[in-house]
């Protein structure tokens, strides 16, 4: 037998209330299945299952108000599945008079994966040991599961088949492509299919909501006080030329259809996320008094709600993507924040965030670290300012990045070196 508890949606997060059971008493469920949506202060999410079984009790009703880590179900194990209840003394260690004796095999070959990546790939379905690798050290990364599931379907030449209209849909309504895929058992994706998955989403959405602003602004303002009282923030800022990559992208977008244009947006996030990865005193979590670096930067990216209050989905494996799968993927995560799909890993998983506050017209944001991390990126907006190159005056695309870092984890040499590689990256966006 195993509980499912109430998960902790955010370092703000002290409690949450059921807002629906999407499984009852003799489901079964999979590791990485939605089961249930929990309202916190800032947004209700949808809570997927941390392992596999079968729904034996539900112990807390729609509505009810619990503390982080309130069993709120009890799973026991299904056919042919493992339990992962608590264990007993006995069960850890048998009498050795029972025991046979088993020659040891050759060590079985696990892959290499983040929690994160391995949540996605069994949510989907994709047996990471078929998977290959092209992290560091063999490691299987989010875009290798996305392309192992792609690679699945009848597509040809890896693409997937969408009609030009459906894919454009997909981009106005804000339905990521790929979470059609699994559903389309290798046929072409539809207009009426990406119409269909923005309905379910909308019915879904509403039956969530009203979220309580006044309380939002409770949770943001408890979260951000915390992380002012605890965290010795120093800042830094740079300004960054970005003529090459200015002029890479009106060149790029030129030869792409409208629905695979990449913004500058993109290139700042996938900058942003490969300097992190070259500097891992700013990608991780402060935890019980030490860092904890992480093997993957999964990039929190602040979005800003239509009525008010933030929310920072997180886009897993940033440093692995393309640009341009960057740039659907925020496109995604901006929707999901906005429409009220987020699901737990979207709010959990993130180790450095980076917030764009260039929309609105200021030129430099100094952020408040989102705890556990250790930092946070602001960019500014783009404007075209007075700027020397090789001695000559000139006018130039330019944005001021900011870097908020926490001293307990690293220094001002660190978080500028930081700073100066991600100026650099953007120098050469046909690498990125």
């Amino acid at each position: 037998m195993a509980e499912f508890l109430m998960p902790a949606l955010g370092a703000d997060m002290t409690e949450g209330t059921i807002l629906e059971w999407l499984v009852k008493a003799g489901d079964t469920v999979r590791k990485g299945d939605i089961v249930a949506v929990v309202d916190t202060d800032k947004a209700a999410i949808e809570v997927e299952c941390f392992t596999s079984g079968t729904v034996s009790e539900v112990l807390v009703p729609v509505g009810t108000r619990v503390p982080v880590g309130t069993p709120l179900a009890v799973l026991a194990a299904g056919p042919g599945m493992t339990e992962v209840g608590p264990t007993t003394q006995d069960e850890r260690e048998p009498a050795p008079e029972t025991v046979p004796h088993v020659e040891p095999g050759p060590p079985a070959e696990v892959a290499l994966a983040t929690p994160p990546t391995r949540k996605f790939a069994a949510q989907s379905g994709v047996d990471l040991a078929t998977v290959h690798g092209s992290g560091r050290d063999g490691r299987v990364t989010h875009a290798d599961v996305a392309r192992a599931i792609a690679a699945r379907t009848p597509l040809p030449a890896g693409r997937v088949r969408i009609s030009p209209y459906a894919r454009k849909l997909a981009v106005k309504l804000g339905v990521a492509v790929s979470s059609l895929l699994p559903a389309q058992a290798g046929r072409a994706i539809h207009a009426r299919d990406v119409r269909a998955a923005a309905q379910r989403r909308a019915e879904r959405a509403p039956a969530r909501h009203g979220q309580d602003a006044e309380a939002m602004r409770r949770a943001i303002g408890a979260l951000m006080a915390r992380a002012k009282r605890e965290i010795p923030h120093y800042y830094l800022s740079t300004t960054i030329d970005l003529h090459t990559a200015v002029e890479w992208l009106r060149e790029h977008n030129l030869h792409v259809p409208i629905p695979e244009r990449i913004l500058p947006a993109a290139l700042l996030l996938k900058a942003t996320a490969l300097a992190a990865r070259r500097a891992p005193q700013l990608n991780g979590h402060w935890v019980d008094n030490s860092f904890h670096p992480a093997d993957s930067v999964h990039l929190g990216t602040a979005v800003a709600l239509r009525g008010g209050g933030l929310l920072t989905p997180v886009i897993l494996d940033a440093a692995d993507r393309s640009a341009s799968e960057l740039m659907a993927e925020l496109r995604a995560a901006v929707t999901r924040a906005r429409t009220g799909a987020l699901r737990s890993t979207d709010l959990t998983a993130g180790t450095i965030t980076v917030t764009n506050l260039g929309d609105n017209g200021v030129e430099s944001v100094h952020g408040v670290i989102y705890p556990p991390q250790v930092a946070l990126v602001g960019f500014g907006t783009i404007t075209s300012r007075p700027w020397a190159v090789d001695g000559l005056l000139g006018v130039r695309p330019l944005v001021t990045a900011t870097l908020s870092a926490d001293h307990r984890a690293s220094d001002g040499a660190t978080g500028a070196r930081f700073l100066s590689r991600i100026a650099a990256l953007l120098q050469q966006p046909e690498e990125l």
